[in-house]
C-alpha cells in the first residue's frame, strides 16, 4: 500500500512474513546437548538461562541483510531502507521495508544478487512447508537409521576433501571450495555438513554471554566456534549459498544435563536444521554432530558423530522436539508429553547396533525390590552397567543378540542405572539410562562386590575359548556347599579360577584352593567347596598358553547356598606338575585329621611310581581299574606330600599336591 503525507513522501511495501510461529519459539535458552551451561540464580525453568535460540535466529536474519555472503556492508542510514519487526497478540512475527519511493527493497535486492539462494531449482525463494509426502511412519520401523537409503562408502573421498578444506576468504569462497568434488544436492549437504563437524567447535563462552554474536558467519570463520545457533545458522546459510533448501529448527533437546523423565516449558534450548533433498524434507544437527563438552572441565573435544546426519525423524524424535509439530516430519507426530515420558536411547545405543529396549519408559519402578531391563541388538554385542556409579547389585548375562539384567537396588530411594555397551571398538559407550524407584529393598539378595560383568557363559565364553558349559544359567544353587562345573577348553587355551565372596576368603590362594582344578580329555571340571553358607563369585580366567601376558576374565558364576551348617575346608594345594587328565578322588579335604590314617586314591597318567611322605614315606600301588591307593598316617607331622616318579630310570620324585595336618 502507499501513504501519501507531504512532499517527503514514502511507501510502505509489505515484503514477507518472516517467521509465523509463536513467540514463544523466538525466546530459548542457549544451552543444548553439548554444556548444561544454567547458572546457580537462573529460573528453573531455563535449563540454559542465557540468550534465546529463537532471538538468536532473528538476529542472524538481522546480520543476514548486512551480509549477503559474509561481507560487512556499509550501515543504511536512517533516511534510507529501514526494516521493522513486530509481533501481534498471538506471538506472530511480521516484518516490513520502509524505503523511499524509487529506490528496490533490500530484501529484493538480496534475491536478485544471489540466485543460488532459491529455495529450488524452479525458482521458489520460500521453503516448502513440510507435509504428507515428508511424514515417516513412528515407531520406528528398524530399517534405517537414516531418513534416506544411503551408502557412507560413497562418501568416503568426498569426506576426506571436505574435512581437509581450509577457510581462505568469506563464505562464498569456502562453498565454493567445497562444492569442487560434490556433484548433486546430496553430496553438496554432505561436504558442508563434514567441513562444520570437523572445524567450528562448541563456544561456551558465547553460550555464557548474552550479546556476544558468535553466529554471525565472520565472527564463525575467523574463530571456527560457535553455539547452537551458530552451527544451525551456518549450515543453513551455507546449504543456501549451495542451492540447496534449508532451514533452522528451533526447539527442545534431552541434551547434556538431561534428567530422565524430566518435564520441558518456557523458552526452546537448541537449534537443528532440517534440509530438502530429492523432493523430502530431511533432519541434520551439526552441533551434536561435531563433539562433545567434557562436564567436568568445560572443554570442547571434537568427536564426529554420524548419527545426526539424515536422521530417522522416528530416532530425532528421542532427543528433539522442534517448536512446530510438522518439522517432526512424523505420522503421527508426538506431543510434548509423550516426547517428555519416552525412553530416551542416546546416539550410540543405535551406532553401536541396538534395536529396542525393554521397559520402554525412563522411570522404573521395582517389584519385590528388583528390576530387569533387557536390550536387542543386531548383532553379538558387550554390556556393562552401573548403579550409582558402580558395577554392584545386578546380575548382566549376555545373549546371542542382547542382554539381560537383573537390578536389586541395595536401599529404598531414587537410583541411577547407566547401561553401556561395547560394540565394534574398544570403547564402552552409555547407551541408556533409568531412574529407579525402589520402595522395598530385599536384605536377602545381597550380591558379592566381587560379581563382575558378565555373569553365567555366553556367545563371548565360547569366543574366548570355553564351549559346551554344564551349567548354561548364571546363578547356580546348591545344597549341602559343594558343586561341579565342566566345559570344554580349546586347544591351547588354559583355565585359571578363583572363588570369592564378602565374608571371605580373602588371600589369593584361599580364593582357589576352595577350588580343584581337574583336565579330563578336551574338558576342564572345577570341583567347588564353599567355606560357609552364603554367595559367592566363581571367576573363569583363560590365556593362550602361546601368548604373553596374564589370564584374561572371561565371566562368572553365582553360586547359592542357604545351609547354615556348611562349612567346607580347602582342596589340597597342587603343583605345577599335576598333570593334565589326573583325577583326584581322596582325600578332596586339602586339611588331614591329627594321628589318622588316611585313605589315598587318584588317577596319576605318565607315572611310574608314586607315593605319599609325611613323617615317613608310604607308597602307592596301581589297582586294576588304573588308580593308585594306599594310606598314611599323619601322626607328628604338620604336612602331607604326594609326590611321583615319572621316569623310573630317575630317582627323582616330584610333588604334586600337598595336605594341611591339624594340630594335635
Amino acid at each position: 500500500m502507499e501513504l501519501k503525507k507531504d512532499s517527503n513522501a514514502v511507501s510502505i511495501d509489505m515484503l514477507l512474513i518472516v517467521h509465523s510461529e509463536k513467540r514463544r519459539a523466538a525466546q530459548g535458552a542457549h544451552s543444548d546437548r553439548q554444556a548444561d551451561l544454567l547458572p546457580a540464580s537462573a529460573p528453573p525453568q531455563r535449563r540454559g538461562g542465557l540468550q534465546g535460540v529463537g532471538s538468536g535466529i532473528r538476529r542472524w536474519q538481522k546480520l543476514e541483510r548486512n551480509d549477503l555472503h559474509g561481507n560487512l556492508v556499509e550501515k543504511q542510514h536512517p533516511q534510507q531502507t529501514q526494516v521493522v519487526t513486530s509481533y501481534d497478540n498471538q506471538g506472530t512475527q511480521l516484518t516490513v521495508e520502509v524505503h523511499p519511493r524509487d529506490a528496490m527493497p533490500q530484501l529484493l535486492k538480496k534475491f536478485s544478487l544471489a540466485k543460488r539462494l532459491q529455495g529450488d531449482k524452479n525458482g521458489n525463494t520460500r521453503p516448502r512447508q513440510p507435509g504428507g509426502k515428508d511424514a515417516h511412519a513412528y515407531p520406528w520401523d528398524r530399517s534405517s537409521l537414516k531418513s534416506m537409503a544411503l551408502d557412507l562408502r560413497q562418501f568416503e573421498k568426498l569426506d576426506t576433501y571436505a574435512s581437509q578444506v581450509t577457510v581462505k576468504s568469506g563464505l562464498d569462497a569456502l562453498v565454493s571450495d567445497l562444492l569442487q568434488e560434490a556433484h548433486s544436492d546430496l553430496e553438496r549437504v554432505r561436504a558442508i555438513w563434514i567441513w562444520i563437524c570437523h572445524h567450528i567447535e562448541y563456544d561456551i563462552e558465547a553460550a555464557q554471554e548474552k550479546d556476544r554474536q558468535a553466529f554471525k558467519p565472520t565472527t564463525i570463520l575467523q574463530t571456527q566456534k560457535t553455539n547452537c545457533d551458530g552451527y544451525a545458522g551456518l549450515f543453513e546459510r551455507m546449504c543456501r549459498i549451495a542451492g540447496v533448501q534449508c532451514v533452522t529448527v528451533p526447539g527442545y533437546s534431552k541434551g547434556f544435563g538431561y534428567q530422565p523423565g524430566q518435564s520441558f516449558s518456557g523458552e526452546f534450548d537448541h537449534a537443528w536444521n532440517a534440509v530438502f533433498l530429492e523432493g523430502r524434507w530431511h533432519l541434520v544437527d551439526s552441533t551434536w554432530g561435531s563433539g562433545l563438552v567434557d562436564s567436568t572441565t568445560s572443554k570442547f573435544t571434537f568427536l564426529y558423530n554420524e548419527f545426526y546426519f539424515l536422521t530417522h525423524p522416528a530416532l530425532f524424535i528421542e532427543d528433539h522436539f522442534p517448536d512446530n509439530k510438522n518439522w517432526q516430519l512424523l505420522k503421527p507426530p508426538q506431543s510434548l508429553r509423550q516426547f517428555e515420558n519416552n525412553m530416551y536411547h542416546k546416539s550410540e545405543f543405535y551406532n553401536k547396533g541396538m534395536l529396542s529396549a525393554h521397559p520402554q519408559t525412563s522411570i522404573i519402578k521395582t517389584a519385590n525390590g528388583k528390576v530387569t531391563v533387557t536390550i536387542e541388538s543386531c548383532a553379538p554385542t558387550l554390556f556393562m552397567f552401573m548403579l550409582n556409579g558402580k558395577q554392584e547389585h545386578g546380575l548382566l548375562s549376555l545373549r546371542k543378540n542382547g542382554m539381560k539384567l537383573d537390578v536389586y537396588p541395595p536401599t529404598v530411594g531414587t537410583h541411577k542405572l547407566q547401561i553401556f555397551a561395547k560394540g565394534n571398538s574398544e570403547i564402552y559407550s552409555s547407551v541408556l539410562e533409568y531412574t529407579l524407584k525402589c520402595h522395598y529393598a530385599d536384605i536377602d539378595v545381597r550380591l558379592p562386590a566381587e560379581l563382575h560383568q558378565p555373569v553365567g557363559p555366553s556367545w563371548f565364553s565360547e569366543q574366548m575359548g570355553i564351549t559346551k558349559p554344564s551349567h548354561t544359567e548364571p546363578v547356580i544353587y546348591t545344597s549341602d556347599g559343594r558343586c561341579s562345573v565342566s566345559f570344554g577348553v580349546e586347544e591351547g587355551v588354559s583355565v585359571l579360577a578363583s572363588l570369592h565372596g564378602d565374608d571371605g576368603p580373602v588371600t589369593e590362594e584361599a580364593q582357589r584352593r576352595y577350588i580343584f582344578q581337574l583336565q579330563r580329555e578336551k574338558r576342564t571340571e572345577l570341583k567347588v567347596q564353599l567355606p560357609h553358607a552364603g554367595k559367592f563369585a566363581l571367576k573363569i580366567f583363560v590365556k593362550k598358553r602361546q601368548e604373553p601376558g596374564n589370564y584374561v576374565f572371561v565371566f562368572n558364576y553365582l553360586l547359592c547356598c542357604t545351609n547354615s551348617k556348611v562349612n567346607w575346608p580347602v582342596f589340597p594345594e597342587s603343583f605345577g606338575n599335576w598333570g593334565q587328565d589326573n583325577e583326584l578322588l581322596e582325600p578332596l579335604s586339602g586339611v588331614l585329621p591329627a594321628n589318622h590314617d588316611v585313605p589315598f586314591k587318584l588317577k596319576l597318567h605318565g607315572v611310574a611310581k608314586a607315593l605319599v611322605k609325611g613323617q615317613d614315606t608310604w607308597p602307592l600301588t596301581l589297582n586294576r581299574e588304573g588308580y593308585w591307593e594306599g594310606s598314611c598316617s599323619t601322626a607328628g607331622c604338620q604336612e602331607v606330600y604326594v609326590m611321583v616318579l615319572e621316569n623310573a630310570n630317575h630317582n627323582f620324585y616330584s610333588y604334586i599336591l600337598k595336605y594341611k595336618v591339624n594340630a594335635q
